[in-house]
């Protein structure tokens, strides 16, 4: 397998009640079975979810981390470890005041899923093409330093690959393993997206059609209270 990973540059300043498919269909060259990655900022500015700081105070977005949060595991300084709505667990409930104006500050959407939903069918009807969509953000992982892009919302790709049942090259059948197909191709299209290279957008482009296919972020890849071996 051949994968290609484009950064899809000429994008413009998105603002609320933006055609974000529409910006997207037209700075692309799309191909049927494309996944297109798009970052969380651009889809939380198109549907203005976005909410006003004040520009001298760091901290001034603490109350906002706090309405956003359902529950906060754990407290460290200024840092808040907390569950949202959607079940992530994340630094200050995704609230982020990075690439946004200095008085703003950029709030998780409301429905990832539905986001990427919205997405590729504007896509579809824009440009004729059938692709998937990710929507994607940067999140810390537990017991390991750095940050890497993860997938909160996505359409037309399965969130999980399972390969129970299957066979390794030993011929040994696989108990337990299921890959975050969302999470690996939104961590590598972060690679030509960057943090601070204004390319909110990516194409992958040659994935297996087989990973292609329905699911949710919410109901596929969010570990249940049932399951979770740490909270």
């Amino acid at each position: 397998m051949r994968l290609e990973i484009l950064g899809v540059e000429g994008m413009p300043e998105i603002n609320a009640g933006d055609d974000l498919a529409g910006l997207i269909a037209e700075a692309a060259d799309l191909a049927d079975g494309d996944v297109v990655v798009v970052t969380q900022k651009i889809v939380s500015k198109a549907e203005g979810a976005m909410v006003a700081v004040d520009p001298d105070d760091p901290q001034s977005h603490k109350p906002v981390v706090e309405q956003e949060s359902v529950r906060v595991l754990r407290r460290r300084g200024h840092l808040i470890i907390s569950e949202t709505k959607h079940g992530f667990v994340c630094a200050n409930a995704g609230v982020d005041r990075s690439n946004v104006d200095a008085d703003q500050a950029a709030l998780l959407p409301d429905d990832p899923d539905r986001s990427a939903r919205r997405i590729r069918d504007g896509i579809r009807a824009k440009a004729g093409v059938e692709v998937s969509v990710i929507v994607s953000d940067t999140f810390g992982r537990p017991w390991r330093r750095g940050v890497a892009d993860v997938a909160i919302g996505s359409a037309g790709v399965r969130p999980i690959l399972d390969l129970r049942g299957t066979e390794d090259t030993t011929g040994r059948e696989l108990q337990v393993t299921e890959v975050a197909i969302v999470d690996e191709l939104a961590a590598a299209a972060e690679l030509v997206m960057g943090k601070a290279e204004n390319i909110p957008v990516a194409v992958i482009r040659g994935i297996d059609p087989t990973w292609l296919g329905p699911g949710s972020i919410q109901a596929d890849l969010i570990r249940s209270p049932a399951e979770d071996l740490f909270r």
